[in-house]
């Protein structure tokens, strides 16, 4: 069963995606922000995909991407952002710091789930 991580700092968004995720079938493990986000990565053991906002407390998801990018154990795991922000900097910088995806939020939870599997296939 592949296993998602699901980061962003709305209660209300990480229950509804890791509803989705869970009625597809995946593993979902959530987090607050990126600082909760990269305990999670490091306690989770296995990983399959991370979807991560961008705007939240403490550790922003671009900072959270960057750290990830940065481990040579979690070079490869595909991240998707899922964010209000969809100006095309944002979205530049996002894939930039190393996002295989970049969707703006409210996201189609049909498209997210079908980038989802394309990522994990």
């Amino acid at each position: 069963m592949k296993h998602i991580l699901i980061v962003d700092d709305s209660k209300t968004v990480r229950n509804l995606v890791a509803f989705i995720m869970k009625r597809e079938g995946f593993r979902v493990t959530m987090a607050e922000d990126g600082m909760d986000g990269l305990e999670k990565l490091f306690s989770a053991g296995e990983l399959d995909l991370i979807i991560s906002d961008i705007n939240m407390p403490r550790m922003d998801g671009f900072t959270f991407i960057k750290n990830i990018r940065e481990q040579d154990i979690f070079r490869d795991i595909p991240i998707i952002v899922l964010s209000t922000e969809g100006q095309e900097e944002d979205i530049q910088k996002g894939i930039g710091l190393g996002a295989n995806l970049y969707m703006v939020k409210p996201a189609q939870p049909d498209k997210l789930v079908r980038n989802v599997k394309m990522l994990l296939g």
